[in-house]
């Protein structure tokens, strides 16, 4: 007996997925499915489970920062199948060190934000224990 696989619509995708029906085309058109996008009758696309995954894996690489043209190279390499692994592994090496760099940017942000805040938090302690209402702070921003 065959198997039935459920599909989904354009509409369903970009519901499950938080991506608009306009990125999924995109994505279509761009050549990042690592299989194709069938139809329906009508010629309406009809996604499965297996694309939702794929997505998944494309927004995070995505929302980490990776280019387009690096996600569609990794998913020409998934498409090629077994054999290209280290090409893959170097391609989600180098993102990795890009991450990487960005997390200590953003740490490096963060600590100062931090120390910023506590330091206003400390002034308007200082202004409410104060009898005066304190005085003008010396802080330059």
């Amino acid at each position: 007996m065959a198997e039935v696989t459920a599909t989904l619509s354009i509409g369903q995708v970009a519901e499950r997925t938080g991506l608009s029906v306009h990125a999924l085309r995109f994505y279509e058109q761009q050549g990042v499915f690592v299989s194709p996008v069938r139809r329906g009758p009508g010629g309406r696309r009809s996604y499965t489970e297996d694309d939702v995954d794929w997505l998944g894996v494309c927004i995070i690489l995505r929302a980490s920062g990776m280019p387009l043209p690096a996600l569609r190279r990794y998913a020409d390499l998934v498409r090629e199948g077994a054999g290209n692994e280290e090409e893959r592994l170097a391609l989600l090496r180098e993102h990795h060190e890009q991450v990487t760099g960005q997390l200590g940017r953003l740490t490096q942000c963060l600590d100062l934000i931090t120390f910023k805040v506590g330091v206003y938090e400390d002034l308007l302690e200082q202004d409410r224990l104060s009898p005066a209402g304190g005085a003008p702070s010396a802080d330059r921003g």
